[in-house]
């Protein structure tokens, strides 16, 4: 009997921990277990920024953010919130999502596919030291269990992981090419600003951005001069323009 009792508290322990990860829209789009967009019915947009190492661009986004009053989501890493405290404390109080991730940006498996890199110990670890630290700024596991995995690479095994851990794997939506706005000169890859720009505008003329995580760098390395961040204006004014409302990570997935 006192064994069925405590399977019984361990099953609904986990569910608790889970369910604050679990309030999704049936509309949502997954792949690989991760949520990779919102409902595509509906003409809604979600900004959200990933940074680790830099932060050049945090003064300008937060600002324009502010004055165009949109509220956005933000990925950081443990290394970034360390460097960065200023600039997450600020983040909170102005009343952005602030999500993990990661503490080390570690790259969980090969580019091109193969055998997991770390274990699910190494993982769980990376994540609760993440986590420890965003607590010192107020934000707590429960009210922040979307996260954005490390180079936003991940797999099945990533999001089982997450699971069990009562978090859900987020990741931007294909298409629009803003995620390349980290490029620099030197990579066969690069997307300048103006080439961004036209990509994003195409891709919506083409298709749609209803329900795209659009994802964008808060900072990026000193060699790329031409920065993206710097048009943010014009995108949230295109945008909605085009007809879209701007929604926060929250507004976009949770019923």
């Amino acid at each position: 009997m006192m064994r069925r009792f405590l399977l019984l508290s361990l099953a609904l322990l986990l569910a608790s921990g889970w369910a604050g990860a679990r309030k999704t829209q049936t509309r949502c789009l997954y792949r690989q277990g991760g949520i990779v967009q919102g409902d595509p019915s509906r003409r809604r947009v979600c900004l959200v920024f990933t940074a680790d190492a830099w932060a050049d661009g945090a003064e300008t986004v937060i600002t324009t953010l502010r004055e165009k009053n949109v509220q956005a989501g933000f990925f950081l890493t443990g290394r970034f919130c360390e460097q960065y405290p200023q600039v997450v404390r600020r983040l909170v109080s102005e009343g952005h999502y602030v999500g993990s991730h990661g503490y080390a940006h570690l790259l969980y498996f090969p580019w091109g596919g193969g055998p997991m890199a770390v274990s699910e110990k190494e993982f769980r670890a990376d994540m609760q030291r993440s986590y420890s630290l965003m607590r010192r700024f107020g934000i707590r596991k429960r009210r922040a269990p979307y996260f954005i995995p490390s180079y936003e690479h991940y797999n099945d095994t990533i999001s089982q992981w997450a699971r069990r851990m009562g978090l859900q794997v987020l990741s931007y939506t294909a298409g629009s090419g803003s995620n390349a706005d980290y490029t620099i000169p030197s990579m066969q890859n690069y997307r300048s600003s103006d080439s961004l720009q036209r990509c994003i505008l195409r891709y919506e003329a083409e298709h749609s951005l209803a329900g795209h995580f659009m994802l964008l760098h808060l900072g990026t390395h000193p060699e790329r001069t031409d920065k993206f961040y710097l048009r943010l204006p014009w995108l949230i004014d295109e945008l909605r323009k085009r007809g879209y409302q701007l929604v926060g990570v929250r507004q976009m997935i949770e019923k």
